[in-house]
């Protein structure tokens, strides 16, 4: 089924009627949910061979024997396994619904039903091979198979002197003298004493101090502004607050309304039923699995859910071919499924292991310390730094030492070279400490120079 919110309906016809007289009855096949089930049924129907089924188009109205498979929807969960059965007196069809049907198996995997109606009457429902309902069709469906043998006789009237009351007031009861009707349900404790620590001259609530005025707050259009009060903190030191009073406790002369006590009515017959009579309708079918002849198999449904697929179904008289056929089919596609679904599935973590001593392996300690910190950090800093404050504060103390260090080289970048000055020397020409800033590496030149300055001197 490709699509959502949609009925669908498609059937295919058997070369030739199923007789299921005196025989075994399997109907199994597989359902693949692939997206889950919302609300819908992915159910098949056993149709009723006769001329329409040929004839006319497969929809809801067409005629069916064997309803079987999964529906779902809100609260209802349930493999149905519904049969009509006709009427021999009257020729009319009535559906026989299954009273406790499993629950549906809900899941995105492949899933196996199966049916198996026997000619003892009795019925097994397996999913993915394991029996999960049996019973009997004469015992387990309602409305029954077959009618109870007596009915109640609708003529039948209650006598006007009938009496199914069983109790009755004791007429000769009277109110004891001294029962107060008037008597409080609780009094004031005499014998209760004010706590020690009772704060009387506390109130019981003051003005919330962190509460502020609103800025758009007017006093001559709102009035004067007055804080919300909370909870007295004092009051919590002590048993209370306020003004002491006397608590109420249980009176014990209370009584409340007194009433007559009940007795055996004397004059009861009991619960009044009308008589039993012969149900006129009654017949006694004891072989209810002799179906009508099952000329097709469809799908008629309706679901919330698309991509619904069915697969290998099977329809026929033996459980050990069916059973061959989960094997060559299902049994593979199922261990594949699971193995797929493993492959795709979420790897659990591992536990964490555990921290070492720093001197057995100091990077595996730190490792240790500092990953989970990284990892919790990305998703909440603050709370990171709550759960692992000796990490943060070592990390802290870190960065603090290298920005230190980094400010330090830049400012010893920074500082000009400071250049000594020589006492008594002669002051160089601009000539001359052009060349001696360029640092020139002969012997013979420098002498030169200072003669040269000696002279101008």
């Amino acid at each position: 089924m490709k699509n959502a919110a949609a009925h669908h309906a498609i059937s295919a016809k058997f070369g030739k009627p199923i007789d299921n007289t005196g025989k075994t009855l399997v109907v199994q096949y597989e359902v693949k949910l692939q997206n889950g089930l919302e609300c819908g049924g992915a159910y098949l129907k056993l149709l009723k061979e006769n001329a329409d089924l040929h004839a006319e188009e497969f929809s809801n109205a067409s005629p069916y024997v064997i309803m079987f498979g999964p529906d779902k929807c809100g609260a209802t969960n349930k493999v149905h396994f519904i049969f009509k059965h006709k009427n021999p007196k009257t020729g009319e069809y009535e559906e026989k619904h299954l009273v406790t049907p499993p629950m549906a198996k809900i899941t995105k995997q492949s899933t196996l039903y199966t049916l198996i109606v026997k000619p003892d009457q009795t019925f097994d429902v397996r999913i993915d091979g394991k029996s999960v309902k049996s019973g009997s069709l004469l015992e387990d469906f309602k409305p029954a198979v077959n009618p109870p043998t007596e009915i109640e006789d609708t003529e039948d009237k209650k006598p006007e002197d009938w009496v199914d009351t069983p109790k009755i007031v004791d007429p000769a009861a009277k109110k004891p003298e001294d029962w107060d009707e008037d008597a409080p349900y609780e009094i004031i404790d005499e014998d209760a004493v004010k706590p020690e620590d009772w704060l009387e001259d506390e109130p019981e609530f003051i003005p919330d101090p962190e509460a502020k005025k609103p800025e758009d707050w007017d006093d001559e259009e709102d009035g004067d502004w007055i804080p919300p009060t909370v909870a007295n903190p004092k009051c919590e030191e002590g048993s209370g607050c306020g003004k002491w009073e006397k608590p109420m406790k249980s009176n014990p002369a209370y009584k409340g309304k007194w009433t007559a006590p009940l007795i055996d009515n004397p004059a009861y017959k009991g619960p009044w039923s009308p008589r039993k009579i012969a149900n006129p309708n009654y017949f006694e079918d004891k072989q209810p699995s002799n179906f009508e002849p099952i000329g097709a198999v469809g799908f008629e449904l309706w679901t919330m859910t698309k991509d619904i697929l069915f697969d290998n179904i099977y329809v026929g008289h033996s459980v050990e071919d069916a059973e061959k056929l989960q094997k060559k089919t299902f049994d593979i596609k199922k261990a594949v499924e699971i193995e797929e679904e493993a492959a795709t599935a979420p790897k659990v973590p591992e536990p964490p292991k555990e921290i070492g001593n720093f001197q057995e392996d100091p990077v595996a300690f730190i490792k240790a310390k500092v990953e989970p910190f990284i990892a919790a950090a990305k998703r909440d800093p603050i709370g990171a730094i709550k759960a692992f404050p000796d990490v943060a504060g070592v990390m802290a103390a870190i960065a603090g030492t290298i920005l230190a260090l980094l400010i330090g080289l830049l400012t010893a970048a920074s500082k000009p070279t400071t250049v000594k000055k020589v006492t008594g020397a002669p002051t160089a020409t601009k000539t001359e400490a052009a060349s001696t800033n360029t640092g020139s590496s002969s012997e013979t030149e420098k002498p030169k120079a200072s003669r040269r300055s000696s002279k101008k001197a």
